[in-house]
């Protein structure tokens, strides 16, 4: 599967943001897909994602309750909602896949597919 991360950008703290990771292949709703950042400096942490049945969701601490994973099989695409953001929110964030796995299987990773990243940047 291949992926394309897209709608990062400025945008001040405080506001909205959504992003989207587009999917190729018929395949795609069987999918898990996985919301990954990286700041400068730092590491690649996960931040949320959506399983590919039942619509299952897990967020990192820090983004739960501003942030919300969602996908559109239809579309073959999932989707960021980023709200509340702050200055740490600043980072190139990546969209990843992984073949669905067990109800019980974490979503926080591995994932076997990345897209390239989409800068968010958010200002004070």
């Amino acid at each position: 599967v291949q992926l394309q991360a897209s709608g990062g950008g400025p945008v001040q703290a405080g506001g909205s943001r959504r992003l989207s990771c587009a999917g190729s292949g018929r395949t795609f709703s069987s999918y898990d897909i996985g919301w990954f950042r990286q700041a400068p400096g730092k590491e690649r942490e996960f931040v949320g994602a959506i399983s590919w049945f039942v619509r299952r969701m897990e967020y990192a601490d820090s983004v739960k309750g501003r942030f919300t994973v969602s996908r559109d099989h239809a579309k073959n695409t999932a989707y960021l909602q980023m709200t509340s953001l702050k200055a740490e929110d600043t980072a190139v964030y990546f969209c990843a896949a992984r073949a669905g796995r067990p109800m019980s299987a974490t979503l926080a990773g591995p994932y076997d597919y990345w897209g390239q990243g989409t800068q968010v940047t958010v200002s004070s």
